[in-house]
């Protein structure tokens, strides 16, 4: 293989075994310093035998600046064991730009599934890899921290079965039969009626592109979301049936609407979770309003209005497999926590807080920093 060009100066180029080791040896200090591991004493057994293994050295001009390593777990399994850029080339984009690559290479050697794990805070990561598919599977502590399990799928149908297990998608089709369950794809969403914005609507906050968002009494949020819930959401959630619900949770609920050319394109809901803490309940865009920026560029919007209500942290859960809401999230400041399963599916729980001693004190606790 010829070396692979990144742009900017940067460059990968297939290395063997050991010098991938040697590098390892000779680098690991300078890049991952500042993690926190916990020292074993010396292994007193030999390390299995290691399997098909790909090694890449990372280049600045003819400098080693880093590299990457993975391995065959079994069959289908390629895991993305080690990758490593020493900090003064971090930030530049490169492990973006050479992903793809990896990816291309593990696609074509006959892969199914990519695996990797991240510090559960290492958004820095974590980001570039939802954004080229993969998906959070789940946390696991271990001996550096805690960690986020991420998966990615060559294969589509067994993409859309893991859509399946986490309730973003109902079982349908190919992924159904595989997962030996009827095929019960739901009805698809409603036609969105033009909706006015409702006249007790405040002036509202300019989120470009003719969008809007507009503080509303919580009433008049119930109301358009009981009109306009079956066009947003196709999540394969418990149906609870006729039981009456109990009270809501006390305590203040704030409410706005999305509107664009004075119709209603979508919502944002959002309670006390607890003293600390406020929780963004419920967020939707209509299908004709997503795809172009609307939820980026209402996070900042929404955010600051909680943090001005005196709350030092937000939560949110998400579909684990909804990387189109995922993915802003992170890349507003917020982390993944956990894992919880509900009756809406399998949810990733996501924080964000505004008090930096905080956030560093997660960094610590997933063992990204000391």
């Amino acid at each position: 293989m010829t070396d692979l060009d990144l742009g900017g100066g940067y460059s990968a180029r297939p290395i063997s075994l050991e010098d991938y080791r040697a590098a390892c040896a000779r680098l690991e200090d300078r890049i991952f310093g500042g993690n926190s591991l916990y020292a074993f004493d010396p292994p007193a057994r030999p390390a299995p035998p290691l399997g098909d293994s790909w090694n890449w050295g990372v280049y600045h001009g003819a400098e080693l600046i880093g590299w990457h390593h993975a391995h065959a777990r079994d069959e289908r399994t390629v895991y993305m064991a080690d990758t490593g850029l020493l900090p003064a080339h971090q930030g530049r984009g490169v492990y973006s730009r050479l992903l793809p690559h990896l990816l291309a290479t593990f696609r074509a050697a006959g892969f199914t599934l990519v695996k990797s794990h991240h510090r559960a805070t290492n958004n820095a990561v974590i980001i570039p890899k939802l954004r080229a598919g993969f998906h959070l599977q789940g946390l696991n502590a271990y001996e550096g921290g805690v960690n986020a399990a991420l998966t990615l799928s060559l294969d589509e149908t067994y993409g859309q079965a893991m859509h399946v297990r986490s309730g973003f998608r109902a079982p349908s089709g190919e992924a159904a039969r595989r997962l030996g369950v009827p095929d019960e794809a739901l009805p698809g969403l409603a036609d969105a009626p033009g909706l006015p914005l409702p006249a007790d609507t405040e002036g509202g906050v300019d989120l470009g592109g003719g969008y809007r968002l507009h503080r509303v009494p919580t009433a008049t949020y119930r109301e358009v979301y009981a009109q306009l819930e079956a066009s947003a959401y196709e999540t394969d959630s418990f149906d609870w049936g006729d039981r009456e619900p109990a009270p809501a949770p006390r305590g203040p609920l704030w409410s706005w609407l999305i509107s664009h050319a004075g119709l209603v394109a979508g919502w944002q809901a959002s309670r006390a979770w607890d003293t600390r803490a406020a929780y963004m309940v419920n967020t939707a865009l209509l299908p004709a309003h997503r795809g172009r920026g609307v939820y980026t560029r209402l996070l900042p919007v929404v955010l600051d209005a909680l943090h001005g209500e005196g709350y030092a942290l937000i939560r949110s859960h998400h579909h684990l497999t909804n990387n189109a809401v995922i993915v802003p999230k992170l890349r507003a400041g917020f982390r993944f926590q956990g894992v919880q399963i509900d009756e809406h599916g399998v949810m990733a729980v996501l924080l964000r807080s505004f008090d930096p001693a905080y956030a560093a004190y997660m960094d610590r606790r997933s063992g990204l920093t000391r």
